[in-house]
């Protein structure tokens, strides 16, 4: 069933609505916005709601758009205002996007009273009321009061229950937009019904931080490839090194992910290490008896890149999650680098790439339209592959209504 079985904008009468739109325009940003010189970085997330927000104008809704930005912890940060924001959502729409201002108070009512048919208007960081994070329910209130249905369009946030993610949904029809219906489905599907052999390519600097999503993945996959910082925890749980300078409970968790999975896991045969962890530490590339005492592992090697490379080129689908080093450092950034070169070149597979650093690493590789999906979610991609329920995904109305489903059954 689409959008893990909720509703989206394609299933419900929308023509000539007030439309609420909780969107995820937490982009990266240079400068300052107060001295004017702000500069977005990435525009991926705003470019990924325009099918949404276009679907909506088609339809004559007025469309109020709502999101957050950095972490403001409920107070006015002019860094943190949605000006560049609207100014390019503007030049990617073509029409003036409207300064709803707020986020609460009286002037988004009165913007969107004075909208037409098609026109779009964009709320103020919510993050700047300290009632966004509580899910206040006054606040929600104020929220929903801007439209006639709630649109959440927003993956990113969907772990977290906000006012604008949960509360509103609690006032008013909500469905998903395009691209929460997509990521839902495209992530869904490589868990639930991937052509195989799947492949799961899986970094990070911490077991810890990956433990439930490597549980799950285990099985569910066929290969699990392991990377980055936590490629220590596994190979001393092998035995291949000492567990200096590695935490004993790191050990223990790769230790039980390698007796108790059902997947094939595959360590790195050689990585690149440094005595330090800095962007101007001298990088050793050596194989697994060979690591130094005290070295850190910052990359995967050459050989085990031509290893990965090889189970990925006969994978039909690959999940990825996490760099393989740490990336932003020219000096270990191979193993990502071909990773992601040898992920694009596979034609024949579905491919699918967690947010945050995964998705940072190929889209500043000029890779992006190379991959079947590329998650605008960090830690809600991470959630969703670990299998917990997002509450912002939640809140939205059933694509069967319980009644109705238990009907069809007994019909049967």
């Amino acid at each position: 069933m689409p959008a893990a079985g909720k509703k989206t904008i394609e299933d419900v009468e929308l023509q000539g609505s007030r439309v609420l739109v909780r969107v995820d325009f937490n982009v990266p940003t240079t400068g300052s916005v107060a001295s004017g010189s702000v500069q977005i970085s990435d525009d991926s997330r705003i470019r990924a709601v325009l099918p949404t927000v276009e679907y909506l104008r088609d339809r004559a809704c007025r469309v109020m758009l709502c999101s957050h930005m950095g972490r403001p912890d409920g107070e006015v940060d002019p860094d943190l205002r949605l000006t560049p924001i609207r100014d390019r959502l503007s030049e990617l729409l073509g029409v003036e996007v409207l300064d709803a201002r707020g986020p609460a108070g009286r002037v988004p009512v009165m913007v969107m009273e004075s909208m037409a048919a098609g026109d779009v208007a964009l709320l103020e960081n919510l993050r700047f009321n300290k009632r966004e994070e509580r899910n206040d329910g006054g606040f929600a209130r104020k929220l929903s009061a801007l439209g006639d249905v709630f649109v959440n369009d927003a993956f990113g946030t969907a772990h977290r229950a906000h006012a604008s993610t949960v509360g509103v949904a609690e006032q008013m029809p909500a469905v998903a937009g395009l691209l929460m219906a997509r990521e839902l489905e495209m992530l869904g599907a490589c868990l639930e019904s991937p052509e195989r052999p799947v492949v799961a390519v899986i970094g990070g600097a911490k077991v810890s931080d990956k433990i439930a999503v490597l549980t799950r993945l285990a099985g569910v996959v066929d290969t699990v490839l392991v990377g980055g910082g936590m490629v220590s925890a596994f190979l001393a749980a092998s035995g291949s090194i000492d567990a200096d300078p590695v935490d004993f409970a790191e050990i223990e968790a790769a230790r039980s992910l390698l007796r108790d999975s059902e997947a094939r896991i595959v360590i790195p045969a050689d990585v690149v290490t440094a005595m330090e962890f800095s962007k101007d530490a001298e990088p050793t590339t050596t194989g697994i008896p060979e690591i130094s005492d005290g070295a850190l592992v910052l990359d995967i090697g050459p050989d085990s890149v031509a290893r990965y490379a090889e189970e990925i080129a006969r994978a039909k689908t690959v999940i990825w999650n996490g760099p393989m080093g740490v990336f932003e450092w020219p000096a270990f950034a191979a193993g990502t680098t071909s990773v992601a070169q040898a992920i694009a070149a596979n034609d024949d597979c579905v491919n699918v790439v967690g947010g945050g650093s995964t998705a940072e690493a190929v889209g500043a590789l000029g890779l992006r339209d190379r991959f079947t999906h590329v998650s605008t979610g960090g830690g809600a991609s991470l959630e969703y592959l670990e299998g917990k329920t997002l509450p912002g995904v939640a809140a939205l109305l059933d694509a069967v209504e319980p009644e109705l489903a238990v009907a069809n059954e007994s019909e049967d």
